[in-house]
């Protein structure tokens, strides 16, 4: 199950009808989030799925972004998307039409992109992480909150990716491999999995090969939209569009 949720997401696009896609965070992170550490038990039923836990109040703003304060010309538009986009990654009760609204205004706007890999990845590995927080079919015909813990982490200077599913107790499965960026494309090709068990320590399988080519187009990628210190929001190679929040990093 696990498996598939991650395959269908990283392979085509962060739509809700293919189920699958934490570190230094600045003073200004979006959340403060706690997710749980291998050596911990979380305290709930194993029927719930985990989900990262806001550790007191939520932090996020519900200010611009300062990348958007830089255009010469700010778009009052996308200033007022990028709130409710971030009001969403706080509560989580924001309707999907207007995240679906948020993000064709985003999309249209082209906010410029030579600072998203660096927002995006840090400044030296491992890089920064990412919970994925909507998902929306091709074309934004609908969305839907994701229903579980699903993190990204993306490091500029390594030019490594890691994508995983985190379900407390019964375990979690990853993908690392490499990525390349150009422009506002993000293109990656994994290299390896983890897979956790219950209690079990993690094991780790590798299927590089000998592929030591940067990943193109041709690959799994996300076209990315719009970047800041908080959030992050992407198209993936299928059609579908999806955003994250900062958070902290996962441990097995």
């Amino acid at each position: 199950m696990a498996s598939s949720l991650l395959n269908s997401f990283v392979a085509s696009s962060p739509s809700p009808s293919h189920c699958l896609t934490p570190s230094i965070c600045p003073l200004h992170t979006p959340f403060n989030l706690k997710l749980v550490h291998r050596t911990t038990t979380p305290a709930f039923s194993s029927l719930q799925r985990l989900r990262a836990t806001v550790d007191g109040e939520p932090h996020i703003s519900t200010t611009p972004s300062l990348l958007l304060e830089e255009q010469t010309q700010l778009d009052k538009e996308v200033e007022e998307c990028v709130r409710v986009l971030k009001s969403a990654a706080k509560t989580r009760k924001v309707p999907q039409e207007e995240i679906l609204n948020a993000f064709s205004v985003i999309e249209k706007a082209k906010v410029e992109p030579s600072r998203f890999f660096q927002t995006l990845g840090g400044t030296e590995p491992p890089g920064r992480t990412w919970m994925l927080v909507f998902t929306a079919e091709k074309k934004l015909a609908r969305g839907r909150y994701f229903p579980i813990t699903a993190i990204q982490r993306f490091d500029a200077a390594g030019k490594r990716i890691e994508n995983g599913v985190y379900l407390g107790p019964l375990g979690s499965l990853s993908f690392e491999g490499r990525l390349s960026w150009k422009k506002r494309i993000l293109a990656f090709i994994f290299e390896k999995v983890r897979i956790k068990v219950g209690p079990l320590n993690p094991f780790e399988l590798s299927f590089k090969g000998d592929d030591e080519r940067e990943p193109t187009n041709s690959d799994p990628f996300f076209i990315w939209f719009y970047v800041d210190e908080e959030i992050a929001v992407a198209r993936g190679r299928s059609g579908g569009t999806a955003f994250w929040v900062r958070c902290k990093r996962v441990d097995y």
